[in-house]
């Protein structure tokens, strides 16, 4: 997210503004924040247009709730968290979809593994490892998965994962552990050390 100008409102002045029903400063909230919505809700579902939705749902469900923020936490930790609630209950809709139209061993989901998109003696750019990256994400756990796009994707210190997933400190720590190191394994044989995703 691009550094907010010092002559610019503060958020506290486009709440303000927003909750006596000026649109105006509703939609200037969302020009300052849907770039870091965007980031964690394809972070967690892929891009395409199940995170398009999810990215409007997070700030619809925000518009509805103006008058329940108190400030408690800072907006943008206020809107990942949204955004992030939004995206596990569409992967428990995703998963509730092939569990219903797909067999097991058809269930994109239910293998350990998937061909690489390109073959391994050929040069990875950056399109393809964000993709790796994205399917490897596919076989974590909902909570391992949040982890990950939260401290490793978006570059969220443990504290705001914390905060942003309402468990201790710890438990992200160890949720983060399990994760890349799953990571690592499915991603090995395809990227460098370097591209690895590390802790």
């Amino acid at each position: 997210m691009s550094p907010v100008p010092a002559s610019a409102p503060t958020d506290a002045e486009l709440l303000a503004r927003a909750r006596d029903g000026q649109s105006r400063a509703f939609r200037r909230l969302v020009e300052r924040y849907e770039d870091r919505v965007a980031a964690t809700v394809i972070g967690m579902l892929g891009p395409g247009a199940e995170a398009d939705d999810v990215g409007q749902e997070t700030f619809i469900r925000f518009y509805e709730a103006l008058d329940q923020y108190r400030g408690d936490a800072e907006l943008g930790t206020y809107l990942t968290r949204i955004a992030i609630n939004q995206s596990l209950k569409a992967l428990d809709k995703r998963k509730r979809w092939y569990d219903r139209f797909w067999s097991r061993d058809e269930n994109p989901d239910a293998a350990l593994t998937r061909e690489p998109p390109v073959d391994g003696d050929e040069e990875i750019d950056e399109r393809d490892r964000t993709e790796l990256v994205h399917r490897a994400l596919d076989h974590l756990s909902d909570d391992h998965r949040a982890v990950v796009v939260l401290r490793l994707l978006d570059g969220y210190s443990t504290r705001e994962t914390a905060e942003i997933l309402d468990v201790p400190e710890g438990t992200v720590m160890s949720r983060l552990y399990r994760a890349t190191s799953a990571l690592e394994t499915l991603l090995s044989p395809y990227l460098s050390a370097d591209d690895l995703p590390s802790r």
